[in-house]
């Protein structure tokens, strides 16, 4: 196992943790992921420690700038549009010509969550960014139909997390009421939906979800604990995707020819 984040302190501090906790050898290697060339260099070195690669998270996010699409700065907007989604894409294209081919299983888990399946006012480039993410996933998953690899989207929830801090610190003025109310719950759980989140990733990542692909799923209010009962109903319908909804899907008939 393979982890990365920019602050090496604290990464070996959770590589020692899982080492311990799961008896299994835990690698790290510091990277920047707003800087392309530091990406594709974690991406090389990921291989060439395995020889190949069966499983990719793609879960670094932040929440880039804050208020009124017209008002925030173009240059954080564009430094979040790299970190949330072009480094997820760079990986995915650097990471599955070493994916299985044929024998065993590949499996890419992107993080989406907040902002991709409506609006999410003041937050712009996150929920653009994630919007995107998912359906080059969903991309991603179609283009690889002949090939032993699937690709799926977790959306974890509202988590006790930096990005929930940061939208909680910026203010109810500045973030609106509904998002500051939302970042106060989650920072005052006693517990909060991690786990949850970490057991959908290991699930999408384990063979017992073995065909499941191009799917967004929420950790927190779909039943993926019994999704393989599913897979057949699942495969090669829009259940769990991002879709264009027509006055007929609800009830509304506007054919005037």
């Amino acid at each position: 196992m393979l982890l990365s984040a920019r602050d090496e302190t604290r990464l070996q501090a959770l590589a020692l943790t899982l080492s311990s906790r799961y008896q299994c050898d835990v690698s790290t290697l510091p990277c920047d992921l707003s800087q392309p060339a530091q990406v594709c260099r974690l991406a090389e070195d990921a291989c060439q420690r395995f020889g190949g690669l069966d499983i990719l998270v793609n879960a670094a996010a932040v929440i880039g700038p804050i208020g009124p699409a017209w008002e925030t700065d173009w240059t954080e907007w564009a430094r979040m549009m790299q970190i949330n989604l072009s480094a997820a894409v760079q990986l995915c294209q650097q990471c599955i010509p070493h994916m299985p081919l044929g024998s065993g299983r590949g499996k890419i888990v992107n993080i989406s969550g907040g902002g991709a399946t409506s609006p999410r006012p003041r937050f712009s480039a996150y929920g653009a960014a994630k919007t995107a993410l998912v359906r080059f996933s969903e991309t991603l998953a179609e283009e690889l139909t002949d090939r032993t690899i699937d690709v799926n989207c977790v959306a974890p929830g509202t988590l006790k997390s930096a990005l929930t801090q940061a939208a909680y610190d910026a203010g109810r003025d500045r973030v609106g009421t509904r998002e500051y109310e939302a970042a106060a719950t989650a920072i005052g759980a006693g517990a909060d939906g991690r786990e949850h989140a970490a057991d959908l990733c290991a699930f999408l990542a384990s063979g017992e979800s073995d065909g499941i692909t191009g799917k967004l799923l929420s950790a927190l209010w779909d039943p993926w604990p019994s999704l393989a009962e599913h897979r057949a109903d699942l495969i090669g319908t829009d259940v769990y995707t991002l879709r264009r909804i027509l006055p007929r899907d609800r009830g509304l008939s506007w054919d005037t020819t």
